[in-house]
């Protein structure tokens, strides 16, 4: 029915070994237990290939810093999967038996192509899982979860091929998730929210691992040429969950409200006019404080939208 691929971070790092360990033996336990495929040949790799008897791909591409490419990973992955649905998914991701439940909703009431996203759950956990009860794990989502803005995005459920020709992104690194959804609305096919019938949890990490970052901007090499290899104007396809057409909710796939896109839009909006004069009046002082009091502005929408869905 479904593979599931993806390129995990070395586990050398006690903290990242536990939550990849984790997320890696939540996708095992999915019924219909699909088919998984891990690349990379980080340390460790190899190890929970063989420990959960699982798919390796051991050589992808990578830029100069050792950060796998996107256009490898998925290119690779898409020649080794036995299913026509495949789905990319961050190795600090925890699955539960919604994420199944929810695709065959979305089976059974449209037809491919498609894209299926959602919204992610932070969560602090720092030891292995025994995942014995889901009830337990569900408890502890509501007590300590937070819900992450529809900006950041951890998986997705697509037909194969659907992307195409796909830009060499470094993972990891931003932007290359909105230009995934982006891609998919360009060619005219429908995006799925699956959040409410969804919940997927984000074990929460450092970001030790991305080299040189300036973490007051979150911004390094990498981060900027992912941003270049969205094209002059980047911001707008910058697209988030917030874009999907249709939001699965009581088991019926919805139509979006269009007060969704208000969010995101700002965004894009907000970003051009930035960049535009940063490139063109390098001393437009003046205008920047008025940009900003548009800012807060959509922050103020924002909020209502995120307590409206």
């Amino acid at each position: 029915m479904l593979t599931i691929f993806s390129c995990p971070k070395p586990f050398t790092n006690p903290h990242i070994n536990i939550i990849q360990r984790n997320a890696i033996k939540s996708w095992t336990l999915l019924k219909p237990k699909p088919e998984i495929i891990l690349l990379g040949n980080d340390e460790g790799v190899s190890e929970i290939c063989r420990e959960f008897n699982l798919i390796h791909i051991p050589e992808i591409e990578r830029n100069e810093y050792g950060t796998p490419l996107l256009n490898s990973i998925f290119s690779e992955a898409e020649k080794a999967a036995s299913h026509q649905l495949m789905c990319y998914i961050n190795a600090d991701i925890i699955l539960m038996s919604d994420f199944m439940k929810a695709i065959e909703v979305v089976i059974n009431q449209m037809k491919p192509p498609f894209l299926l996203i959602g919204r992610r759950w932070d969560l602090e956990i720092t030891e292995l899982l025994s995942f014995e009860s889901e009830d337990d794990l569900r408890c502890l989502l509501r007590e300590k979860g937070k819900l992450y803005p529809p900006t950041g995005l951890d998986y997705f459920v697509f037909t194969k091929g659907l992307f195409g020709e796909i830009p060499p992104f470094a993972i990891g690194r931003l932007v290359f998730d909105n230009w995934l959804i982006w891609r998919a609305k360009s060619k005219g096919v429908p995006v799925v929210d699956l959040t409410p019938q969804n919940p997927v949890i984000h074990q929460a990490h450092d970001y030790s691992h991305i080299k040189n970052l300036d973490k007051s901007r979150f911004i390094n090499s990498e981060i900027e040429r992912n941003r270049k290899l969205l094209g002059k104007w980047w911001p707008m396809r910058i697209y988030t969950v917030w874009d999907s057409d249709y939001v699965l909710e009581d088991g019926k796939i919805k139509k979006a409200s269009i007060l969704r896109k208000v969010d995101p839009w700002a965004i894009r909006i907000i970003g051009v006019i930035f960049i535009t004069l940063q490139r063109y009046y390098p001393y437009s002082y003046p205008i920047l404080p008025f940009i900003k009091v548009i800012h807060k502005l959509t922050e103020v929408i924002r909020s209502f939208v995120y307590k409206k869905f």
